[in-house]
């Protein structure tokens, strides 16, 4: 005799999706800040405007989407973190 398949419920799998929501839009946010202060420090030798650092920040934003997207499709985990366990 088999025994019948154990599903989440729909409770647990809204709270899933909201936290790895959650963890996604922190990491690119913080991203974009990180490399819209760090795009600023080059901003004066390089001679470029704030809305090119603003786009560099935003294109470093961009890729931390896609990998933090990428660690979901890769492992069903809460986090979009690609290290194993987190």
């Amino acid at each position: 005799m088999t025994s019948p398949i154990s599903l989440p419920s729909g409770q647990t799998v809204v709270k899933t999706a909201a936290t790895y929501g959650r963890d996604l839009v922190e990491r690119v946010i913080s991203t974009f800040l990180q490399a819209f202060i760090g795009a600023l420090v080059i901003t004066q030798p390089l001679d470029l405007g704030m809305w090119r650092t603003a786009a560099l920040a935003g294109v470093a934003a961009a890729v931390s989407l896609v990998k933090g997207l990428i660690a979901r499709w890769r492992d069903v985990t809460n986090s979009a973190s690609l290290a194993k366990g987190v």
